[in-house]
C-alpha cells in the first residue's frame, strides 16, 4: 500500500509560513495584492478564482477581481493589464485561462510585467527557469517538488519521467527535477512503446490531461506517483490520469486526486505573489 501525499496538508503549510511573513508586511504598512482577471463565465474558471480569493483572504493578501464579459476585446484586456502593471497596490497579476478564442493567450501572457507574473508564464521568467536564475516558479511543477520534499524522496540520481509537455506543467517540471540533478525523459502522444518508458520511472510524473490513463502495469512496484490531471470520467466524478485504484497498490507514494496537487497549484501561487511583493518592496 502506497503512502498517500496530503496535497492539502502541505498546502496548509506552505499557506502558514507566507501569513506569518505578510502579517509582518503589515505591521510595517504594507498590504500584498494579487489581481486575478476572469474573462468570460466558464464555470471551471469561477471555481479557481473563487478559491484563490479564498487564499487570498487566508493569507491576508489584498484581493482585487476582475471580472469582464466575454465578448470583451483583445485591446480592452491589454488595457487592464497595462493599468494593473502601473499600479502599485497590485504586486501579482494573473489571467485566469482558458481565454475566449478571439484574445490570443500568449500576446496577454507576454503583456504582463515579469516582476507581477506570479504564474511565470512570462518569456523571460521561462528563461529564467531555463537557466537556474528565477524569482519564482510555475505554481503546479514547484508545488510537485514542494510535494516530493515533504515525504524525504531524493530526486538527484533518479530515473524521473514526466508525461506531458505543456508549456505549464510538463516542460517547466522537467527542468525543476534536471536542477534537481533528477535524470529526466519527457513522453508525450507521439513516444513509442509509452509503458517501457514510465515503466523506468522512480518518479513518475503524470500531466496528460486523460482520465485514469496511467494503468498498473506501466508503473515500476516501489515508484513514487504524482497525478496532476483533473479529470471528469464518464460517471461525471473527478479523477486524475492515474487510475487510482489499481496503481496505489504497487507504487510507494501516491498524490490522490483530488485533494493532492490541486490545493498545492494554489498554495505556491501565494508564495510566488509573497514573493513578489517582497522585491517591490525593495526597489
Amino acid at each position: 500500500m502506497a503512502m498517500i501525499i496530503n496535497g492539502k496538508e502541505i498546502a496548509a503549510n506552505v499557506k502558514r509560513e507566507v501569513a506569518a511573513e505578510v502579517e509582518q508586511l503589515k505591521a510595517q504598512g504594507f498590504e500584498p495584492g494579487l489581481a486575478v482577471v476572469l474573462v468570460g463565465d466558464n464555470p471551471a474558471s469561477r471555481v479557481y478564482v473563487n478559491n484563490k480569493k479564498k487564499d487570498c483572504a487566508e493569507v491576508g493578501f489584498a484581493s482585487y477581481e476582475y471580472t469582464l464579459p466575454a465578448e470583451t476585446t483583445e485591446a480592452q484586456l491589454l488595457d487592464l493589464v497595462a493599468k494593473l502593471n502601473a499600479d502599485p497596490k497590485v504586486n501579482g497579476i494573473l489571467v485566469q485561462l482558458p481565454l475566449p478564442k478571439h484574445i490570443c493567450e500568449q500576446t496577454i501572457l507576454h503583456a504582463i510585467s515579469p516582476s507581477k507574473d506570479v504564474d511565470a508564464f512570462h518569456p523571460e521568467n521561462v528563461g529564467r527557469i531555463m537557466i537556474g536564475d528565477y524569482s519564482f516558479l510555475p505554481c503546479t511543477p514547484a508545488g510537485v517538488i514542494e510535494m516530493l520534499d515533504s515525504i524525504g524522496t531524493e530526486i538527484a540520481g533518479k530515473h524521473c519521467v514526466v508525461i506531458g509537455r505543456s508549456n505549464i506543467v510538463g516542460k517547466p517540471m522537467a527542468m525543476l527535477l534536471l536542477h534537481r540533478n533528477g535524470t529526466v525523459t519527457i513522453c508525450h502522444s507521439r513516444t513509442q512503446n509509452l509503458a517501457q518508458q514510465t515503466k523506468q520511472a522512480d518518479i513518475l510524473i503524470a500531466a496528460v490531461g486523460k482520465a485514469d490513463f496511467v494503468t498498473a502495469d506501466m508503473v515500476k512496484p516501489g515508484a513514487v506517483v504524482i497525478d496532476v490531471g483533473m479529470n471528469r470520467n464518464a460517471e461525471g466524478k473527478l479523477v486524475g490520469d492515474v487510475a487510482y485504484d489499481e496503481v496505489e497498490k504497487i507504487a510507494s507514494a501516491i498524490t490522490p486526486v483530488p485533494g493532492g496537487v490541486g490545493p498545492m497549484t494554489r498554495a505556491i501561487l501565494m508564495r510566488n505573489t509573497l514573493t513578489a511583493a517582497k522585491q517591490q518592496l525593495l526597489k
